[in-house]
């Protein structure tokens, strides 16, 4: 595709960003904050890495869409982990991770730009009726299942952040969008704690752009309508150039 010019990120970008593992091992390196994390290869007996602290979240190192994601994901002994990696090898015939998992806000920042980035505005997943001792993850359900969703209240909307945090969270994303070769566009999915730290935990450089769907509302709370969004996709396609970007 070298010749032709599309919507949506290059193939370095996909790559990089596809492998939960790698991205965080190419941040970690930027001395940016991501939680620590294993990954559990196909087929290999199951050991927990004393230096990773429960709970821990498992999952997929490449499914996307929170496929395999469940409260039960969060575990938070040996014999729970273990069950969860073979869970993820048996279902999703993927090797698993477990990172640390991040108890806080969950915030999703939309950006957009080759060379010339710019970021919409932070975008939270909020549920108002979880279940005392749930945990507030994006599980399949939360994503997909429409009973379920207004069963615990799910909800996005802007995020209530200080001028401070949108600050950091911009050059972050920013930081971020570069340091994963991403272009087009891309979704960074954040935990926010107690503390204010912002941890990467995932960058999507596919995300859902339909109307009404985070990505779009990001971008029209930041003054940019669906159908500017589109053109806006369609510009930074034409303008992007592999050479340039090392693709």
């Amino acid at each position: 595709i070298r010749d032709r010019a599309y919507t949506g990120c290059n193939p370095r970008g996909l790559t990089l960003a596809h492998d939960k593992a790698l991205t965080k091992m190419i941040l970690a390196y930027h001395r940016l904050q991501v939680p620590g994390f294993a990954v559990f290869p196909m087929n290999r007996k199951v050991r927990h890495p004393k230096r990773l602290k429960f709970p821990l979240l498992v999952k997929s190192i490449s499914e996307e869409g929170s496929v395999g994601i469940a409260q039960a994901s969060v575990v938070h002994d040996d014999d729970k982990l273990t069950q969860r990696v073979e869970f993820i090898h048996r279902q999703n015939k993927t090797a698993a991770i477990a990172e640390q998992y991040i108890k806080g806000r969950e915030i999703y920042v939309g950006v957009i730009g080759n060379q010339n980035i710019q970021t919409y505005a932070p975008w939270e997943l909020v549920m108002e009726k979880l279940p005392e001792g749930a945990e507030n993850i994006a599980t399949l359900k939360v994503k997909w299942d429409p009973a379920y969703q207004e069963k615990v209240g799910v909800a996005t909307r802007a995020a209530q952040l200080t001028p401070e945090q949108h600050k950091v969270l911009e050059r972050l994303s920013k930081r971020i969008y570069r340091y994963l070769f991403l272009s087009g566009y891309a979704r960074l999915d954040y935990r926010l704690t107690e503390e204010g730290q912002f941890y990467l935990l995932e960058a999507n450089p596919n995300p859902q752009i339909a109307e009404g769907e985070d990505f779009a509302d990001s971008a029209a709370h930041s003054g940019v309508p669906y159908d500017q969004l589109l053109q806006k996709i369609i510009t930074v396609g034409l303008n992007y150039h592999a050479a340039n970007q090392g693709d």
